[in-house]
Protein backbone atom coordinates (compact mmCIF):
# COMPACT_ATOMS: atom_id res chain seq x y z
CA UNK A 1 0.00 0.00 0.00
CA UNK A 2 1.63 3.43 -1.05
CA UNK A 3 0.54 4.92 2.37
CA UNK A 4 3.44 2.77 4.27
CA UNK A 5 6.57 4.68 1.61
CA UNK A 6 7.73 7.70 2.31
CA UNK A 7 7.10 10.47 -0.13
CA UNK A 8 10.79 10.93 -1.44
CA UNK A 9 10.64 6.84 -2.20
CA UNK A 10 7.19 6.94 -3.84
CA UNK A 11 8.51 9.66 -6.06
CA UNK A 12 11.95 7.28 -6.78
CA UNK A 13 9.35 4.42 -8.05
CA UNK A 14 7.12 6.74 -10.03
CA UNK A 15 9.66 8.25 -12.01
CA UNK A 16 11.33 4.89 -12.67
CA UNK A 17 7.85 2.91 -13.23
CA UNK A 18 6.71 6.09 -15.72
CA UNK A 19 10.56 6.30 -17.47
CA UNK A 20 10.05 2.20 -18.54
CA UNK A 21 6.50 2.26 -18.88
CA UNK A 22 6.51 5.53 -21.32
CA UNK A 23 9.47 3.95 -23.14
CA UNK A 24 7.44 0.70 -23.57
CA UNK A 25 4.10 2.42 -24.99
CA UNK A 26 5.77 5.23 -27.56
CA UNK A 27 4.12 3.65 -30.67
CA UNK A 28 0.28 2.96 -28.71
CA UNK A 29 -2.48 5.55 -27.18
CA UNK A 30 -3.78 2.90 -25.79
CA UNK A 31 -1.57 0.49 -24.39
CA UNK A 32 -2.60 -2.68 -22.80
CA UNK A 33 -1.28 -2.72 -19.10
CA UNK A 34 -1.22 -5.74 -16.12
CA UNK A 35 -0.85 -5.16 -12.73
CA UNK A 36 -1.46 -6.34 -9.16
CA UNK A 37 -4.44 -6.27 -7.17
CA UNK A 38 -5.62 -8.37 -4.20
CA UNK A 39 -6.65 -11.79 -6.21
CA UNK A 40 -3.92 -11.56 -8.64
CA UNK A 41 -3.11 -8.79 -11.85
CA UNK A 42 -5.47 -6.97 -13.52
CA UNK A 43 -5.76 -6.17 -17.12
CA UNK A 44 -5.99 -3.12 -18.11
CA UNK A 45 -5.82 -0.10 -20.46
CA UNK A 46 -3.83 2.94 -19.80
CA UNK A 47 -4.11 6.66 -21.58
CA UNK A 48 -0.28 8.74 -20.61
CA UNK A 49 -0.72 12.57 -20.59
CA UNK A 50 1.66 14.62 -21.56
CA UNK A 51 1.70 16.77 -19.03
CA UNK A 52 3.63 15.19 -15.75
CA UNK A 53 1.62 16.40 -13.42
CA UNK A 54 -1.86 15.90 -15.22
CA UNK A 55 -4.93 14.65 -13.35
CA UNK A 56 -5.62 11.01 -13.24
CA UNK A 57 -8.73 9.57 -14.26
CA UNK A 58 -10.14 5.98 -13.64
CA UNK A 59 -13.40 4.20 -15.24
CA UNK A 60 -14.77 1.40 -13.69
CA UNK A 61 -17.10 -0.95 -15.79
CA UNK A 62 -20.92 -2.26 -14.97
CA UNK A 63 -21.87 -5.59 -12.93
CA UNK A 64 -19.03 -8.66 -14.17
CA UNK A 65 -22.08 -11.18 -14.02
CA UNK A 66 -23.94 -9.21 -16.89
CA UNK A 67 -21.11 -9.25 -19.55
CA UNK A 68 -19.95 -5.60 -17.79
CA UNK A 69 -16.13 -5.37 -18.85
CA UNK A 70 -13.92 -2.31 -19.23
CA UNK A 71 -14.48 -2.41 -23.23
CA UNK A 72 -17.86 -1.43 -22.65
CA UNK A 73 -19.00 1.43 -25.02
CA UNK A 74 -20.08 3.75 -22.28
CA UNK A 75 -16.81 3.12 -20.36
CA UNK A 76 -14.75 3.67 -23.76
CA UNK A 77 -16.46 6.67 -24.55
CA UNK A 78 -15.51 7.83 -21.31
CA UNK A 79 -12.37 6.90 -21.19
CA UNK A 80 -11.65 9.36 -23.98
CA UNK A 81 -13.59 12.22 -22.82
CA UNK A 82 -10.87 12.27 -20.15
CA UNK A 83 -8.60 11.60 -22.36
CA UNK A 84 -8.68 14.25 -24.46
CA UNK A 85 -9.20 16.89 -21.79
CA UNK A 86 -5.57 15.93 -20.57
CA UNK A 87 -6.31 13.38 -18.05
CA UNK A 88 -3.92 10.45 -17.54
CA UNK A 89 -6.31 7.32 -17.65
CA UNK A 90 -6.99 3.96 -16.60
CA UNK A 91 -9.78 1.26 -16.97
CA UNK A 92 -9.11 -2.25 -16.13
CA UNK A 93 -11.56 -5.63 -15.88
CA UNK A 94 -12.37 -6.30 -12.61
CA UNK A 95 -11.20 -9.63 -11.03
CA UNK A 96 -12.59 -12.70 -12.99
CA UNK A 97 -13.44 -10.75 -16.21
CA UNK A 98 -10.78 -10.72 -18.98
CA UNK A 99 -7.85 -11.53 -18.59
CA UNK A 100 -7.99 -10.37 -15.25
CA UNK A 101 -7.40 -12.79 -12.19
CA UNK A 102 -9.63 -14.16 -9.52
CA UNK A 103 -13.75 -14.40 -9.64
CA UNK A 104 -16.62 -12.02 -9.21
CA UNK A 105 -16.99 -10.99 -5.09
CA UNK A 106 -20.26 -9.48 -5.19
CA UNK A 107 -18.81 -5.99 -4.83
CA UNK A 108 -16.52 -6.19 -1.65
CA UNK A 109 -13.79 -7.14 -3.88
CA UNK A 110 -14.28 -5.32 -6.54
CA UNK A 111 -13.65 -1.91 -4.54
CA UNK A 112 -10.24 -3.66 -3.41
CA UNK A 113 -9.33 -4.04 -6.86
CA UNK A 114 -10.23 -0.07 -7.61
CA UNK A 115 -8.38 0.88 -5.06
CA UNK A 116 -5.24 -1.22 -6.62
CA UNK A 117 -6.02 0.35 -9.55
CA UNK A 118 -5.58 3.74 -8.47
CA UNK A 119 -2.76 2.88 -6.53
CA UNK A 120 -0.75 1.45 -9.61
CA UNK A 121 -2.12 5.24 -11.28
CA UNK A 122 -0.61 7.24 -8.58
CA UNK A 123 2.61 5.61 -9.15
CA UNK A 124 2.67 5.77 -12.08
CA UNK A 125 1.98 9.32 -11.90
CA UNK A 126 3.27 10.44 -8.53
CA UNK A 127 2.74 14.93 -9.25
CA UNK A 128 -0.75 13.96 -10.51
CA UNK A 129 -2.40 17.24 -8.91
CA UNK A 130 -5.88 15.76 -9.16
CA UNK A 131 -8.11 12.29 -9.47
CA UNK A 132 -11.21 11.35 -10.69
CA UNK A 133 -13.07 8.56 -10.88
CA UNK A 134 -16.40 7.24 -13.30
CA UNK A 135 -18.16 4.71 -13.36
CA UNK A 136 -21.59 2.93 -15.21
CA UNK A 137 -23.98 1.31 -12.93
CA UNK A 138 -22.40 -1.07 -11.03
CA UNK A 139 -19.19 1.03 -11.75
CA UNK A 140 -20.65 3.59 -10.33
CA UNK A 141 -21.75 1.68 -6.91
CA UNK A 142 -17.97 0.76 -6.51
CA UNK A 143 -16.91 4.10 -7.60
CA UNK A 144 -18.89 6.10 -5.12
CA UNK A 145 -17.66 3.67 -2.48
CA UNK A 146 -14.04 4.21 -3.37
CA UNK A 147 -14.67 8.42 -3.40
CA UNK A 148 -15.08 7.99 0.37
CA UNK A 149 -11.88 5.89 0.90
CA UNK A 150 -9.92 7.88 -1.12
CA UNK A 151 -9.87 11.87 0.20
CA UNK A 152 -7.69 12.51 -3.45
CA UNK A 153 -11.13 12.13 -5.05
CA UNK A 154 -12.17 15.19 -6.06
CA UNK A 155 -14.31 14.51 -8.79
CA UNK A 156 -17.22 11.55 -9.84
CA UNK A 157 -19.48 10.99 -12.90
CA UNK A 158 -21.99 8.33 -11.75
CA UNK A 159 -23.91 7.07 -14.75
CA UNK A 160 -27.44 4.92 -14.03
CA UNK A 161 -25.95 4.48 -10.20
CA UNK A 162 -27.87 1.46 -9.32
CA UNK A 163 -29.83 2.97 -5.88
CA UNK A 164 -32.29 0.75 -5.97
CA UNK A 165 -30.28 -2.57 -5.94
CA UNK A 166 -27.25 -1.75 -3.41
CA UNK A 167 -27.15 0.02 -0.42
CA UNK A 168 -25.85 3.69 -0.84
CA UNK A 169 -26.29 4.92 3.03
CA UNK A 170 -22.16 4.70 3.10
CA UNK A 171 -22.48 8.57 1.61
CA UNK A 172 -22.72 10.15 5.08
CA UNK A 173 -21.25 12.63 4.03
CA UNK A 174 -20.31 12.73 0.15
CA UNK A 175 -16.94 14.35 0.55
CA UNK A 176 -16.41 15.17 -3.63
CA UNK A 177 -19.03 17.01 -5.86
CA UNK A 178 -19.99 15.64 -8.79
CA UNK A 179 -22.35 14.44 -11.38
CA UNK A 180 -25.01 12.08 -11.55
CA UNK A 181 -26.96 11.00 -14.48
CA UNK A 182 -29.80 8.38 -16.00
CA UNK A 183 -32.17 7.93 -18.17
CA UNK A 184 -35.79 8.58 -17.54
CA UNK A 185 -37.11 5.58 -19.11
CA UNK A 186 -34.69 2.75 -17.04
CA UNK A 187 -36.46 0.15 -15.72
CA UNK A 188 -33.61 -1.40 -13.77
CA UNK A 189 -32.88 1.32 -11.88
CA UNK A 190 -36.51 3.23 -11.81
CA UNK A 191 -35.75 7.11 -11.76
CA UNK A 192 -37.55 7.63 -8.63
CA UNK A 193 -34.80 5.44 -6.65
CA UNK A 194 -31.74 7.92 -7.88
CA UNK A 195 -34.12 10.81 -7.46
CA UNK A 196 -33.96 9.79 -3.71
CA UNK A 197 -30.33 9.72 -3.72
CA UNK A 198 -29.44 12.75 -5.19
CA UNK A 199 -31.74 14.45 -2.73
CA UNK A 200 -30.49 12.66 0.14
CA UNK A 201 -26.68 13.94 -1.44
CA UNK A 202 -28.09 17.52 -2.35
CA UNK A 203 -28.67 18.35 1.48
CA UNK A 204 -25.41 17.78 2.59
CA UNK A 205 -23.24 21.17 2.48
CA UNK A 206 -19.72 21.25 1.08
CA UNK A 207 -20.53 19.91 -1.91
CA UNK A 208 -22.39 20.53 -5.62
CA UNK A 209 -24.01 17.37 -6.77
CA UNK A 210 -25.03 17.76 -10.52
CA UNK A 211 -28.14 15.46 -11.48
CA UNK A 212 -29.40 15.21 -14.88
CA UNK A 213 -31.69 13.04 -16.47
CA UNK A 214 -31.48 11.85 -20.36
CA UNK A 215 -35.01 12.10 -21.95
CA UNK A 216 -36.01 8.26 -23.70
CA UNK A 217 -32.93 6.61 -22.20
CA UNK A 218 -32.78 3.25 -20.71
CA UNK A 219 -30.50 1.63 -18.38
CA UNK A 220 -27.86 1.03 -21.10
CA UNK A 221 -28.60 4.17 -22.88
CA UNK A 222 -29.28 2.55 -25.91
CA UNK A 223 -29.69 5.19 -28.90
CA UNK A 224 -28.96 7.97 -26.45
CA UNK A 225 -25.08 7.61 -26.40
CA UNK A 226 -24.60 10.93 -28.18
CA UNK A 227 -26.86 13.13 -25.43
CA UNK A 228 -25.02 11.04 -22.63
CA UNK A 229 -21.37 11.64 -23.56
CA UNK A 230 -22.81 15.37 -24.07
CA UNK A 231 -23.89 15.58 -19.99
CA UNK A 232 -20.32 14.17 -19.24
CA UNK A 233 -18.27 16.10 -21.29
CA UNK A 234 -20.21 19.72 -20.93
CA UNK A 235 -19.86 18.54 -16.71
CA UNK A 236 -16.47 17.95 -17.13
CA UNK A 237 -15.46 21.15 -19.21
CA UNK A 238 -17.40 22.92 -16.66
CA UNK A 239 -15.56 21.69 -13.45
CA UNK A 240 -11.84 21.90 -15.45
CA UNK A 241 -12.74 25.84 -16.67
CA UNK A 242 -13.07 26.59 -12.60
CA UNK A 243 -9.61 25.04 -12.14
CA UNK A 244 -8.05 26.64 -14.77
Amino acid sequence: VLSSVSPSMKATIGWLLKTVFQRSIKRSSMPEVIFTGPAGRLEGRYHPAKQKNAPIAMILHPHPQFHGTMNHQIVYQCYYAFAHRGFSVLRFNFRGVGRSQGSFDHGTGELSDAAAALDWAQTINPEARACWVAGFSFGAWIGMQLLMRRPEVEGFISIAPPANLYDFSFLAPCPSSGLIVHGDKDIVVPQKDVNTLVDKLKTQKGIVIDHQVIPGANHFFDGKLEPLMESVTSYLDMRLANVR
